[in-house]
């Protein structure tokens, strides 16, 4: 059953990247559907079925349908607080908690009849705000053309209630870009010209992001045709030199995954590039080397970015990043960085500031949570939080 979804999906895809005009408002016929029904089999409404915890047995697939089901059938809240429980005791569970929060929005979003804003207000930024993610994958369900994907896109975190570039409005513009690249089939390049026509630089940033995230990280039978294993720097260097960064802070999932999970390998890779790309690498790096010590702790991590050589100070950046955005509290990264080598402290707190900036509402008020982070790097801090919520998008995360 799965190999005839995942055929149906990919002939789908085939015969959109034939069919679809140059227009503006061409049909997206991947959106369609691959069997005549209303919407992309991907990108669909979450259909709750009779899968339960019990029936999973550490099956990551399993576990994203159940929690789903418990979502959409007991609310989030519910759904939330027993994810956190068992992502403590459930090393599986933990792994995947990303995917699995995507899950228990997306299914969040069908339990509240498509409504963004309430099933915004009633998540949690567990696990790097999966749950938010979710939501926007499924956002652009009843979408068909290029015109109504970029019509909705602008349209959709404007409606969520939430501050102009904080925290929740980084997590939902951020999950546009998800949503994007699994509504079109994982058509990066019409993803990024959607992200392109939103409102202000920043909005872009943020978007390419999570469509970079997400053609790297598919978990839907689906490989995206933008990775190449001959080249895993792929799409990076092949992108607009305005989408690169974006590109790059998520590129060595891929080098890693190629390079048969060497660290070492991944490190050097970075070191091939041009300065200015290869900062963001090796935050990429940082961001890697945190996602894949669930439960190892933070010696792995600094041994990690030991390793980067010169680029230790961004894979510190990446990681510090990466932990304060895990449940939206820079507490544990600033804590981590304290244990940095002194010499990198600055570039660490540095990262920790990029939520630090999305988290609060003025630069007074963001200079005053970085003072109470750490005093000696207190400026790096701030410096970093006022750059991440420039509109201008020059020093945003993305």
């Amino acid at each position: 059953m799965l190999s005839c979804s995942v055929l149906l999906l990919v002939l789908a895809i085939v015969l959109a990247l034939v069919s679809r005009g140059r227009g503006e408002a061409s049909p997206l016929r991947v959106a369609a559907g691959a069997s005549g029904g209303a919407f992309h089999p991907v990108a669909g409404n979450f259909v709750p079925d009779g899968t339960k915890l019990a029936d999973c047995r550490g099956d990551p697939r399993c576990l994203q349908q159940a929690f789903g089901n418990i979502s959409y059938a007991n609310g989030p809240r519910f759904a939330l607080r027993l994810f956190d429980q068992r992502m403590r005791v459930d090393k599986t569970v933990l792994v995947d908690c990303h995917r699995i929060a995507h899950m228990i929005g997306s299914a969040a979003l069908a339990h509240f009849r498509g409504n963004v804003a309430e099933a915004y207000s009633h998540g949690s930024a567990t696990c790097a705000s999966g749950y938010f993610h979710g939501i926007l994958e499924r956002a652009f369900v009843h979408v068909f053309t290029d015109r109504g994907l970029a019509r909705v896109a602008r349209s959709l975190c404007r409606g969520s209630g939430v501050r102009r570039w904080g925290f929740l409005d980084y997590q939902c513009v951020h999950g546009l870009g998800h949503g994007l690249m699994i509504q079109t089939g994982y058509d990066l390049p019409l993803a990024l010209s959607i992200c392109a026509r939103l409102q202000t630089r920043w909005d872009e940033v943020s978007c390419t992001g999570g469509a970079f995230m997400e053609n790297g990280s598919t978990v839907y039978g689906l490989r995206s045709q933008w990775l190449r294993t001959s080249d895993p720097l792929y799409p990076c260097n092949w992108v607009k030199l305005r989408d690169r960064a974006s590109c790059y802070l998520r590129v060595t999932t891929q080098v890693y995954r190629t390079n048969g999970a060497d660290w070492r390998k991944t490190a050097r890779t970075c070191e091939t590039l041009e300065r200015r790309w290869a900062r963001f690498c090796f935050r990429s790096y940082g961001r890697d080397a945190v996602g894949s010590s669930r439960g190892e702790g933070a010696d792995v991590i600094l041994d990690r970015c030991r390793t980067a050589g010169d680029g230790e100070g961004d894979c510190l950046y990446g990681a510090a990043r990466t932990l304060a955005d895990a449940n939206a509290d820079p507490g544990p990264a600033a804590s981590f960085c304290k244990r940095a080598p002194r010499a990198e402290q600055g570039s660490c707190f540095s990262g920790v500031g990029v939520v630090v900036g999305l988290l609060n509402a003025t630069n007074v008020e963001r200079a005053t949570a970085c003072a109470r982070l750490t005093h000696a790097y207190a400026r790096e801090c701030a410096n970093a939080a006022r750059a991440e919520v420039a509109p201008n998008g020059r020093g945003a995360w993305g």
